[in-house]
C-alpha cells in the first residue's frame, strides 16, 4: 500500500474544511466526500494531485464499473459510482481554482469524471419504493410484543412515528421534554433534536387511529414512574448493554439514560417489527409517505391540505406531491378509468390546491378537453 502523500493531505484537509465551513456540509456528507477521494488516491497510488491527468479519470471511472462492493460481494451500483464520480469532480473542480493548481489544471478537467448519458440516467432513475398501508403499520402495532421493557420501548417508537411522520433521526435524538401529550404536538427544537436542515418546527398527531396514541402516552409514563426519567431524558432511551452474571457475556440489560447517536436502531426495530408481522421490510422514511397519502385522501381543501404538508415539515406543498405524493399504481388505474366519465363539479381540494401551487410559482396547465 502507498504511503499517504503529505500534499495531497494538506490540500484535502481544506477542502474538507470549505465543504464544512462554507458549503454548510453536514459531516456525513464530507465523510462520503473523504471516501471518493480516498478511493480515487488508491487507483492513482497517491499520485500527487499536481500531477493530474485527464487519463486518470478516465481510468478510474472505468475501474469503478469494475469494481466488486466489500459489503454485498456484486458490482458497484449505478448510484455508487455515479456519487462516487461526482464527489471527485466537485473536488477537482475546486483545485482548479487553488493557488498552485490552476496553472495545472483546469475546470474542463473535472467533467473528465461525469458517466456517460446513458449511465447517468439509470443512476439517477427514481423507481417508486414499497410504502405500507395504515392498516399494515396498525397491524404491526397489534402483535408487537409488550412483555419487556424493550419490548414496549420498540413498540412506541413504531407508534410515534406513525403519529409524527418524524425523521428517524430526529426520533433517535428526541427527549420527553419534546412531547406535549395534552397537546398532542412533538416540538422538533433542532437545538436538540437532529432534524433535517436544523430546522425547528412542531408537529402535531397526524388522525391515524385512536390506539395508536395510547402506546405512546403509556411509555412516556412508564419512563418516568417506574424508570424514574425527567424531562431532559431520552424519550426512546438506547439500551443498556453489559456482561449478563448467567451466561458471562455481553448482553442487554435494561435501558440507558442515553439518546441514539445515530436512527440505524430505529431501522432495526422496523424491520423486526415487519418481519415478525409477516410483512416485508418497510424503513422509517416510508411512513412520511404513507402520511402523505392518507392526507390527500382525508383533507377537505386547500388550507388544510397546507397544514398537512406543513405538519411533515414542509415549507412548500409542492413538496410534498413531488417527493411524497406519489399515486399507486392501483388508485391511478381507478383514477384513469373515471376520467372517462362525465365531469361533475371540480372537488374543492383538487381546485385548491391548483390555486395554492400557482402562488409558489407553478404553473399548472389544465388538461386538453375533447
Amino acid at each position: 500500500m502507498a504511503k499517504l502523500n503529505a500534499a495531497n493531505e494538506r490540500i484535502k484537509r481544506d477542502y474538507f474544511r470549505y465543504l464544512k465551513e462554507a458549503k454548510r456540509a453536514s459531516e456525513a456528507s464530507v465523510d462520503a466526500a473523504a471516501a471518493a477521494i480516498a478511493r480515487f488516491e488508491v487507483y492513482t497510488k497517491r499520485r500527487d494531485f499536481k500531477r493530474f491527468h485527464i487519463s486518470q479519470a478516465t481510468g478510474f471511472k472505468a475501474s469503478l464499473v469494475d469494481a466488486i462492493s466489500d459489503r454485498s460481494g456484486k458490482p458497484l451500483s449505478k448510484a455508487t459510482v455515479n456519487q462516487t464520480l461526482a464527489a471527485c469532480r466537485a473536488f477537482f473542480v475546486w483545485l482548479a481554482g487553488r493557488p498552485g493548481h490552476r496553472s495545472r489544471l483546469t475546470y474542463a478537467d473535472a467533467d473528465y469524471f461525469n458517466l456517460s448519458e446513458k449511465d447517468a440516467r439509470i443512476a439517477t432513475a427514481s423507481l417508486e419504493r414499497p410504502v405500507p398501508t395504515l392498516e399494515q403499520i396498525r397491524h404491526t402495532l397489534s402483535v408487537m410484543p409488550t412483555v419487556t421493557e424493550i419490548d414496549r420501548r420498540n413498540r412506541a417508537v413504531v407508534a410515534f412515528t406513525l403519529l409524527t411522520g418524524a425523521r428517524d433521526d430526529a426520533i433517535a435524538s428526541a427527549r420527553i421534554k419534546h412531547v406535549d401529550l395534552a397537546e398532542r404536538r412533538f416540538r422538533q427544537d433542532a437545538k436538540e433534536v437532529r432534524t433535517k436542515f436544523s430546522k425547528s418546527f412542531d408537529t402535531w398527531f397526524f388522525p391515524v387511529g385512536e390506539e395508536v396514541a395510547p402506546i405512546l402516552a403509556d411509555w412516556v409514563d412508564e419512563l418516568r414512574r417506574v424508570h424514574l426519567m425527567g424531562e431532559s431524558d431520552p424519550l426512546f432511551p438506547a439500551s443498556k448493554v453489559a456482561i449478563d452474571p448467567q451466561t458471562r457475556r455481553f448482553a442487554v440489560v435494561g435501558l440507558d439514560r442515553k439518546v441514539w447517536c445515530n436512527a440505524a436502531p430505529i431501522r432495526t426495530i422496523f424491520r423486526e417489527a415487519f418481519t415478525a408481522a409477516g410483512l416485508p421490510y418497510f424503513n422509517p422514511h416510508s411512513v412520511r409517505k404513507t402520511l402523505a397519502r392518507l392526507g390527500e385522501r382525508i383533507c377537505n381543501g386547500p388550507e388544510a391540505f397546507k397544514a398537512w404538508s406543513q405538519n411533515l415539515g414542509h415549507d412548500h406543498v409542492a413538496t410534498t406531491f413531488s417527493s411524497y405524493g406519489q399515486v399507486p399504481p392501483h388508485r391511478q388505474a381507478e383514477i384513469l378509468r373515471g376520467l372517462g366519465q362525465p365531469r361533475g363539479a371540480e372537488n374543492a381540494l383538487t381546485s385548491g390546491l391548483v390555486a395554492l401551487l400557482e402562488a409558489q410559482g407553478l404553473t399548472v396547465r389544465p388538461s386538453p378537453r375533447a
